[in-house]
């Protein structure tokens, strides 16, 4: 059956494009797939634990000699990997802050990074692969190709490399210039942010027919 894991990680609420871009695409996965099933996570509002040295020792001591913190940091990461698991399709909002991702989707990403479970520690193989894993991006400003700030979102070539080992590979749509409309220094760049917003709203229509449609 159909299961989607939809993340949300952004710290703006109601303001947040990012999660209206995620609650766009839900909404369309769950029409392609009346029957589906649905697990929410949402990193902005209830973050996960960094790893501290219990969680980092976790990975690197064999399970039956873990201590107690070690155990209970190693069960929320099969908890974590096990959602991916269980997933058909990857639904994940990732806003950018400080020209990079928020610490929350770091944390998650260094939970999902486990060895015996989401890659072979001894091939190197990725477990997590066969599946979709679509990235809903937001960014304040523009960074693209002949910008003053060309270069400086961090957030989308890093997310490839960091979920790597685990077999993921991101598919990315993105929406930028989103502070346009609520700072007075870009209200030129307005039109472009609505453009930008339009293009990735209709990516996302398109990622998946309804089932109606399909009939």
């Amino acid at each position: 059956m159909a299961h989607l894991l939809h993340v949300d990680s952004s710290i703006r609420g109601e303001h947040s494009i990012s999660r209206r871009l995620t609650a766009r695409a839900a909404a369309r996965w769950r029409a392609a797939h009346p029957d589906g099933t649905v697990t929410y996570r949402d990193l902005g509002r209830q973050p996960l634990p960094h790893l501290d040295e219990d969680g980092g020792l976790a990975r690197m001591v064999p399970v039956e000699q873990h201590t107690p913190a070690q155990r209970a940091s190693w069960k929320l990461t099969e908890r974590l990997v096990d959602e991916v698991k269980r997933a058909t399709t990857v639904l994940l909002g990732l806003p950018l802050y400080n020209y990079g991702v928020p610490s929350s989707v770091k944390t998650w990403v260094d939970h999902l990074i486990a060895p015996g479970i989401a890659y072979d520690p001894q091939t190197g193989a990725g477990l997590l692969g066969d599946r979709e894993f679509i990235v809903l991006a937001s960014r304040g400003g523009g960074y693209g190709p002949g910008t003053p700030r060309e270069g400086w979102d961090h957030a989308e070539p890093w997310l490839p490399h960091g979920i790597s080992r685990t077999g993921l590979q991101p598919r990315f749509i993105a929406a930028e210039l989103t502070l346009a409309p609520v700072t007075p220094a870009m209200a030129e760049l307005v039109p472009l942010h609505e453009e930008s917003l339009a293009a990735a709203e209709r990516a996302i229509d398109e990622l998946w027919v309804p089932a109606r449609a399909a009939a």
